[in-house]
C-alpha cells in the first residue's frame, strides 16, 4: 500500500474522526473517546492546524491515519513552559504495522520543530515512542495532571 502524508483540512474532519474511532475501537488501553478528544482539541485555543496531519492512500486519497499535536503548558513552581502534546496517533486496523504511524509521527515532529517548538509530550507505549527520541517525562520532573 502506498500512502502520503498531508495537512488535514476542514473537509477531512468528519472522516478523520471516523478513522480515529476505528483505530482505537479494540485498543487495550482506550476508553474509545479519542475521536471526541480530536473534535474538542480542534475547537480549542490549543489547536494548531499546521500540526494536524492525515495519511491517505495515494490513489484514492482515502484517509487511513491521523496525528494531532496541540499546545500545552508545563507548569513549574516558578513559570510555565510552552510545549506540545502529541495525541492521538491513529491508523485504521488494516493499515497498522506498515510504517504509517511512524511516517505521521516523523512528519509531525519535523513540522513542530520547523515552527519553533522545542518539546513534545506523548502518553503511550514507552517501547514504541522511544524510537523517536521520547524519554520518560519523570526525568524532567514532569507529571501528568491526571
Amino acid at each position: 500500500m502506498e500512502w502520503k502524508i498531508r495537512q488535514e483540512t476542514e473537509k477531512d474532519y468528519e472522516m478523520t474522526e471516523k478513522v480515529v474511532k476505528r483505530a482505537f475501537l479494540n485498543a487495550e488501553y482506550s476508553d474509545q473517546s479519542e475521536h471526541r478528544l480530536v473534535s474538542r482539541l480542534r475547537k480549542s485555543e490549543a489547536f494548531i492546524p499546521e500540526l494536524s496531519f492525515v495519511a491517505v492512500k495515494k490513489k484514492e486519497d482515502e484517509i487511513i491515519g491521523h496525528i494531532l499535536l496541540s499546545k500545552i503548558s508545563i507548569q513549574t513552581a516558578h513559570h510555565a513552559v510552552e510545549s506540545l502534546a502529541m495525541a492521538p496517533v491513529s491508523v485504521i486496523p488494516e493499515a497498522q504495522m506498515k510504517g504509517i504511524g511512524k511516517s505521521l509521527i516523523e512528519e509531525g515532529l519535523k513540522k513542530a520543530q520547523a515552527l519553533g517548538y522545542q518539546s513534545v509530550i506523548v502518553l503511550g507505549h514507552p517501547t514504541y515512542y522511544c524510537k523517536f527520541g521520547f524519554k520518560k517525562a519523570s526525568l524532567w520532573g514532569i507529571k501528568a495532571p491526571f
